[in-house]
């Protein structure tokens, strides 16, 4: 029942996918009418990767499929809300591993003229977790704040993650916090606008899912390719470094790992 709700969750994405943007050239249609008038943006992505990297911590070593799928508030003088719902799912079974994984997810962002203000919850349900209590499934729940710097060079980006989720039911019980950085550099190729992308992030782990202090650091990079209006392809590459907690062999046990994938996303 999992796997088919997961595969009927992707067949339903990849069907927007393919059929929306026939209905492009119909900008007089019902919902582009709606969304246009009432300012919401309805978007959806999926992500292949050749493995499940999280924070440091890989949490699938077989290729998975991540799709997702976000409603946005109209941009007011009072901030704009999202919420979605993100997917994991294994496409293997080549390991002991099983990650499938559904997160609920809810943003509030205030923008001023350079910065940005966000604050939200996440809730994880695991499906495949075993939590020590004997409850049949696993979750944890997530509060976050963050400041993004718009205008500075490379929009560097500072979050805090706190898990309060109980460890015997799955939860992470700790904290994380990340500065991330990204930059874009466009340029045009067989009259397509395209551009090269690089991110990067250095997050600090307290006792989140394992014992003492830790943390992570990546890179990544990737070329975004306009497919058709509103969807565009992005192949990427990444690698991940953990320390700390995250990779001492009698705690996380964390490896350097180099892993790529390709992420599509539409915006309604």
């Amino acid at each position: 029942m999992k796997r088919f709700k997961t595969g009927l969750f992707l067949s339903l994405l990849f069907g927007v996918f393919m059929f929306r943007p026939l209905q492009a050239a119909d900008e007089g249609g019902l919902l582009d009418g709606l969304l246009s008038t009432s300012g919401i943006e309805v978007s959806g992505d999926v992500a292949f990767n050749s493995l499940y990297m999280w924070r440091g911590i890989m949490l699938d070593g077989d290729a998975v499929v991540q799709p997702g799928f976000y409603v946005r508030s109209p941009e007011s003088k009072f901030g704009r809300i999202k919420v979605g719902i993100w997917l994991n799912h294994d496409l293997q079974n080549k390991d002991s591993l099983r990650s499938s994984e559904t997160d609920y997810l809810f943003d509030y962002t205030y923008s001023f003229p350079s910065i940005a203000l966000s604050t939200g919850f996440t809730y994880y349900d695991f499906p495949d977790a075993a939590p020590s209590d004997g409850a049949p499934r696993g979750f944890s729940r997530e509060v976050y704040g963050g400041i993004t710097f718009t205008k500075l060079l490379l929009s560097p980006a500072i979050y805090y993650y706190y898990d309060f989720g109980k460890k015997e039911d799955g939860g992470g019980e700790g904290s994380y916090t990340v500065l991330n950085l990204s930059h874009s550099i466009p340029f045009v190729m067989r009259k397509l606008n395209m551009s090269l992308d690089f991110s990067g992030h250095v997050g600090y782990n307290n006792k989140q899912y394992y014992r003492g202090k830790g943390g992570d650091a990546a890179l990544g990079a990737g070329v975004t390719i306009p497919l058709l209006k509103n969807l565009n392809c992005k192949p990427n590459i990444n690698y991940s470094v953990p320390w700390g907690n995250i990779s001492d062999k009698n705690n996380g046990n964390q490896k350097n790992r180099l892993y790529g994938g390709v992420y599509m996303n539409y915006v309604f």
